[in-house]
C-alpha cells in the first residue's frame, strides 16, 4: 500500500469537494457543499486544518482572490486539486473498489438492505 496516498475519510471528502467545485472552491463554499451533500455539520476549523494539511502534502494548491467589501477587504483563498491530489483520490477509490469486489457472493446474498 502506498502510504503517501492514504487519505482519511474527511480528507477524501474535502479533496473530492474541491474537485467538484473546481474554480469556486474556497473555505465557505467547500463547507456548504459538504454539508449539503452529506447532511452533516462541518467545523470551519477542522476544514481549514485539513486544507492546510493537504496543501502541505501537495494534494492542493491555493491562490488568493480579490478582496471584497463584504469580507472587510480580505481576499478569499481559493483551492485547486493537483495531479498528485487526483492520484491520491484515484488510489483510494481503487482500494475501496477492490474491497467491494472481494466480498463473496455468499455474504452479499445472505444480507438484506431493509
Amino acid at each position: 500500500m502506498k502510504k503517501k496516498f492514504q487519505l482519511g475519510e474527511f480528507e477524501e471528502i474535502v479533496l473530492l469537494t474541491v474537485a467538484v467545485l473546481d474554480k469556486e472552491a474556497y473555505g465557505f463554499s467547500i463547507k456548504e457543499e459538504i454539508e449539503s451533500r452529506l447532511k452533516r455539520s462541518v467545523s470551519i476549523g477542522a476544514l481549514q486544518s485539513a486544507l492546510r494539511r493537504m496543501e502541505n502534502k501537495g494534494y492542493l494548491t491555493s491562490q488568493k482572490g480579490e478582496g471584497s467589501t463584504e469580507r472587510g477587504g480580505r481576499p478569499k483563498l481559493y483551492f485547486r486539486i493537483t495531479s498528485i491530489g487526483m492520484q491520491a483520490l484515484d488510489y483510494n477509490k481503487n482500494v475501496r473498489l477492490d474491497l467491494w469486489n472481494a466480498i463473496p457472493d455468499s455474504v452479499s446474498k445472505s444480507l438484506s438492505y431493509d
